[in-house]
């Protein structure tokens, strides 16, 4: 296994360029979005695409085929790194553990009563709390990367830590409250197909393509049972070994390492391409202030910082867990800043919320408002504690 210090160094140095690409196509779906090219972003989007074998078919516009596809091998990947972190790494022992998971419910409980805060009134709206409850992995760890060496590296295994809980979570949540009406036979045979996956796990096969071949049966009967499609990318990754044999790296992290590049620089792009842009046309401060994007932006902006700090707080006080070494109190608010972006996960999570286009609009807005107003602000707080470091870090107990 590689040196934890190696793996996160690479890591972080790829989720920097990542986040730089995101950036980029966020931007241009806002160029597309309120120029002449609306009509063919919005025509693009909108395409249908058929997929069929006799009479079964699969028929979905461009833009679910991204958030319900392309997604769920995002999240694949996203189960790859939580079975590794929960049975390898940061988050295999209870010491280890129990900051970022305090951390991570703080900083999902307190945006969602904070949205539900402002939109106890709109009970339309209601259905939104979790929007602002999630974390952008790539933006967030993008943020920290470009402080480079002044940031402490335990800092940054922190705040890793905190996103891959906080999307635990996000699935968690995806699963439960967003789940349609449910097909009980489609989901008996995703059951099956992941009972047959666990089968392999324990015959000990290192091979990509039968976990392939059976990842994509459980997609479809996912996707037909009524539980969101992009689960199924989590359950088949569950099933992946990590133990070596004969010698050779275990799959987990081949496959991992394979699918890092496609999912930072193809996948997570084409989706902000496809779920970013927000039409400006007759934006007015009244639309800001609205309850569903003001709920978001406030969510992710003071609802993040107040939950991450606050539950870090709690948990250090109490005993209950230690600061990272080299990481202080100043380290801590600028990471609970950074928690608040949200842009990929808020973005997925609003488009199961609500379906209409004026409403989905108006979660854009607030995602990307609250996004930015963390982004810089997080970045702005953790480059003064870079510069005053005997300040910033807690004395020992």
């Amino acid at each position: 296994m590689e040196p934890v210090l190696t793996r996160i160094q690479a890591f972080m140095k790829l989720e920097a360029s990542a986040g730089l690409v995101l950036m980029g196509m966020a931007v241009l779906a806002m160029l597309a979005a309120n120029t002449g090219l609306a009509p063919y972003y919005e025509g693009l989007l909108g395409t249908y695409i058929h997929l069929g074998i006799g009479g079964f078919e699969i028929s979905k516009p461009a833009l679910l085929w991204i958030n319900d596809g392309l997604m769920a091998i995002f999240f694949f990947l996203v189960g790859l790194e939580i079975k590794r972190e929960v049975l390898a790494g940061e988050l295999s022992s209870f010491d280890k553990a129990v900051l970022p998971i305090l951390a991570a419910i703080g900083g999902m409980a307190v945006p969602g009563l904070v949205f539900v805060a402002l939109n106890w009134g709109s009970p339309e709206t209601l259905n939104g709390w979790a929007v602002p409850t999630a974390t952008d992995i790539a933006f967030a760890l993008g943020i920290l990367a470009l402080l480079g060496t002044r940031a402490p590296v335990s800092l940054k295994v922190f705040l890793l830590a905190v996103a891959i809980i906080d999307d635990l979570g996000a699935i968690v949540i995806i699963a439960v409250f967003y789940t349609s009406d449910l097909s009980t036979n489609a989901l008996t045979l995703s059951m099956l197909a992941f009972a047959l996956a666990v089968i392999l796990n324990r015959m000990g096969v290192q091979r990509v393509a039968p976990y392939l071949i059976i990842g994509l049966f459980m997609w479809v009967f996912v996707l037909k049972s009524g539980v969101h499609a992009t689960l199924a990318g989590v359950l088949i990754a569950l099933t992946i070994p990590l133990k070596e044999k004969d010698g050779d790296k275990a799959l987990l992290y081949r496959m991992e390492h394979g699918l890092h590049y496609w999912v930072a620089f193809l996948i997570l792009p084409v989706f902000a391409f496809a779920n970013a842009g927000v039409s400006l046309q007759g934006l007015s401060v009244a639309d800001l202030t609205q309850p569903l994007t003001l709920g978001i932006a406030a969510g992710l902006f003071v609802g993040k910082q107040v939950g991450v700090l606050g539950a870090t707080w709690i948990g250090v006080k109490s005993g209950l867990a230690r600061l990272p070494e080299g990481v202080g109190w100043q380290h801590i608010y600028g990471v609970a800043c950074l928690t608040g972006v949200g842009f990929t996960m808020s973005l997925f999570i609003g488009s199961l919320a609500f379906g209409a286009a004026e409403t989905m609009n108006a979660v854009r807005l607030g995602v990307i408002a609250g996004s930015i107003l963390s982004g810089v602000l997080g970045f702005a707080v953790l480059r003064m504690a870079a510069r005053s470091p005997a300040a910033a870090v807690a004395p020992a107990e």
